[in-house]
């Protein structure tokens, strides 16, 4: 029989190392906030705005953790199901803004439904495979709800558009899949089906879209205009060298040369001053911290549990190696953020709900048989 536990025992049995990681993370995220405000740096507009989102996303976050992994399992479908309402009502009345409709304003606050998505793509298919005897994992029939779970959202988003999110979701769900169980031959033909349907998708993206990606195969095309970004995010980081330029003295973006130095490309701007060690200590945070994940769903008793925490960690995973990628120029621009780094709301809430139940996890991972669906392991 599982302990019941108090919340202030809960909290007290948390992982505050894992805690401290990210508070040690974000406060040097919120230094290069600090410094892309300008020459000399300034808490204003950035880093100020930031910080106070991190403090209620923090205490949001520890109060994920004390929720048992019971009730994830109870609210998955439903809410996937708001977030897709959502998703439809962002297409219907959205708000729209820099050529894009991704937002519900709501007045105090503007929501980007596709961000929730992230999470709740995994709580679905995480419960969906609990639910679903080993048996038929493989089977066709049996294959189809998950894949319409994913593809009817990635629909929705891409017509917003944004591929970038599409991407995560997408990979988020897929992963899910294939930790489930299915064979792996079955991915292989998909992903030949899919680079067969290449000249399909490229039709259907839109004019920037393609612009990106032949900007990806050769920067230089157009190195004032789409190629603008990528050409000074790699002269900013290769000017860095191993010590960087120092603290408040980069030159590409306090010139203005790097463009959104405080959003996808503050890793160019960070690594112009810190230089590599600053990308090395970057580095090491995110791995400790996407090995405790790994470690969390490896040692979760329930098949729901390692499910969701494997979910978890390889959407994490996804948006520090897209925009890493992204910014070294080893894939086109999509607009994917660096988590606990770059500057806005929408994504920093995303990861920390994120950790918040994967704290959830960890906390719970004890716990070997849930209560709904038939966990035939």
């Amino acid at each position: 029989m599982v302990e019941t536990l108090s919340i202030p025992e809960k909290l007290r049995r948390l992982n505050w190392w894992i805690v401290f990681t990210i508070l040690l993370l974000t406060g040097f995220g919120l230094a290069v906030l600090y410094s892309a405000a300008g020459d000399g740096g300034n808490f204003q507009p950035y880093a100020m705005k930031q910080s106070m989102r991190f403090a209620v996303f923090l205490v949001m976050m520890l109060g994920l953790a004390t929720i048992d992994l019971k009730w994830w399992l109870k609210t998955a479908y439903p809410a996937y199901g708001v977030v897709l309402v959502m998703l439809i009502v962002v297409e219907v009345f959205g708000k729209v803004a820099g050529g894009a409709q991704r937002w519900i304003d709501l007045g105090i606050i503007r929501l980007q439904p596709s961000e929730f998505m992230k999470i709740t793509i995994i709580l679905a298919l995480a419960r969906y495979y609990h639910n679903l005897p080993r048996v038929y994992v493989t089977s066709f029939y049996h294959m189809l709800p998950p894949l319409a779970m994913i593809g009817v959202p990635v629909c929705l988003v891409l017509l917003q558009p944004d591929l970038g999110t599409s991407i995560l979701i997408t990979c988020g769900g897929v992963a899910i899949m294939f930790m489930s169980g299915i064979r792996a031959w079955l991915f292989w033909a998909a992903g030949a089906a899919m680079a067969a349907a290449l000249p399909i998708a490229w039709s259907m993206m839109h004019t920037y879209q393609q612009k990106r990606v032949m900007i990806f195969m050769n920067p230089e095309m157009d190195p004032l205009g789409s190629g603008y970004h990528i050409t000074q995010s790699k002269i900013a980081i290769g000017s860095g060298g191993i010590f960087g330029k120092g603290y408040l003295m980069g030159t590409q973006s306090h010139l203005d040369f790097l463009p959104e130095m405080h959003t996808d490309f503050v890793f160019a701007m960070m690594a112009e001053e810190w230089g590599l060690i600053g990308g090395l200590f970057l580095l090491t945070m995110f791995s400790i911290l996407l090995g405790w994940g790994l470690w969390t769903a490896l040692t979760s008793r329930s098949h729901f549990g390692r499910l969701l925490a494997m979910g978890l960690n390889v959407t994490i995973f996804l948006y520090v190696a897209i925009n890493l990628m992204m910014v070294m120029g080893l894939a086109p621009v999509v607009g994917v953020p660096l988590p606990l780094l770059s500057y806005g709301g929408s994504a920093m809430l995303t990861v920390m709900i994120a950790f918040g139940i994967l704290f959830s996890c960890s906390l719970n991972r004890d716990t070997a048989m849930l209560t709904e669906g038939p966990n035939l392991r």
